[in-house]
């Protein structure tokens, strides 16, 4: 199924800023570790950062498969700062999905406009990729619950500015998690030291520290239990972007290989010509394009209501592992220029975080199997 004539003109507007505003900063914030909040006011700008707000929050409201679309076109530009936007956008649909009436008409509109920024504070540093292990808690007193306990690879930890956090009610009970919503400014949080990384450099990742912190009752945006089912059911949304930034990162390094490919020349003739990287590059073509109706497909469930998830993760192994295989080979194409400080060079450090965050590739093939085989 081909795109709407508008899904068309979103993935182009969002290419050509990714194109000549977004991938031009992108060097200088991964050699520097900072992110370029100038970028950030332009998807702002652009109603990017209002992808998972409803309309009546002043919210973009895109469909399932758009939602791919500008993850994937941010992420040609650069996977940090796709990723940046991606957990922000999952922060607004735990707030416009879960959240009281009054929760979303606080916090949503200004979210709309890129400021606050959202954090999805779900990992611990024991937890892994099991989140019933998580041990962070959350005990009612009164009105209030008070929260304790460690996140870690916060993305957006420092520079957020509301926090979707889980917490168990019962540190016994680990079908306990809960969702709740934590003001950054929360008396008793604290942000620890940025990650030095292999590579998403320019993304805003850290630990997060509770202890003692209050937040009203009306906080809770699960009932008490119901927290990791809404992890869950948002992680499968967020595997999509995964790999619709997978694909879009992926894409980045074929084109630059084909340019590159075409100028560079050995033994009187374009490397171009010679028959071992025109082979590498129609491996890579063949890549991209299986992940893009992989992750498209994906999409396209989840915006029909079915059940999505071995879609999801079929989608999200395949493009991220697809991302290494291309990123990889593109270095290999332009040898010793791929090697040294490049775009290159920091695409194939990107995409190994790919088959990292959202559920490792070793997760999804585990959730494939189980979706196949146990029905």
């Amino acid at each position: 199924m081909e795109l709407t004539a508008e899904q068309a003109a979103i993935r182009d507007t969002v290419r050509e800023v990714a194109t000549e505003e977004i991938r031009p900063t992108a060097a200088e914030a991964d050699r520097t570790e900072t992110f370029p909040e100038d970028v950030w006011e332009t998807l702002a700008d652009l109603d990017l950062t209002a992808l998972t707000v409803p309309e009546e929050y002043d919210g973009f409201d895109a469909d399932r498969l758009t939602y791919a679309i500008v993850n994937e076109a941010v992420a040609y530009g650069s996977l940090a700062v796709a990723t940046a936007l991606s957990v922000h956008a999952l922060a607004t649909s735990c707030i416009a999905e879960f959240g009281s009436e009054d929760l979303r008409e606080q916090w949503l509109p200004d979210m709309a406009t890129g400021q606050p920024v959202g954090a999805f504070a779900l990992s611990e540093p024991d937890a892994g990729s099991n989140p019933a292990e998580m041990s962070t808690i959350a005990r009612l007193e009164g009105d209030e619950y008070v929260l304790d306990g460690e996140k870690q690879w916060i993305t957006n930890g420092q520079r957020s500015g509301v926090l979707v956090v889980f917490a168990r009610t019962d540190p016994d009970d680990e079908g306990s998690v809960t969702q709740f919503l934590v003001p950054k400014d929360a008396d008793g949080l604290s942000v620890g030291t940025p990650e030095e990384k292999l590579g998403l450099r320019a993304s805003d990742t850290t630990s997060l520290s509770f202890d003692g912190v209050r937040i009203p009752a009306e906080n809770r945006l699960t009932e008490e239990g119901r927290g990791l089912a809404a992890a869950l059911s948002i992680l499968t949304g967020g595997r999509v972007g995964i790999a619709a930034q997978s694909v879009g990162l992926a894409q980045a390094a074929l084109d630059e290989a084909v340019d590159y490919a075409g100028e560079r020349e050995q033994f009187d003739q374009p490397i171009a010509d010679i028959q071992t990287i025109r082979h590498k590059l129609a491996e890579m073509q063949t890549t991209v394009r299986a992940g893009r109706l992989l992750t498209h497909d994906a999409a396209r469930r989840m915006e029909r209501g079915e059940d999505a998830r071995m879609a999801a993760s079929m989608a999200k192994y395949f493009a991220s592992e697809g991302a290494m295989d291309v990123t990889n080979e593109a270095v290999q194409i332009h040898g010793g220029a791929g090697y040294v400080e490049s775009d290159i060079e920091r695409f194939y450090r990107d995409a190994k975080v790919t088959t990292i965050y959202e559920g490792t590739t070793q997760i999804q093939k585990t959730t494939i199997a189980r979706e196949l085989l146990d029905g």
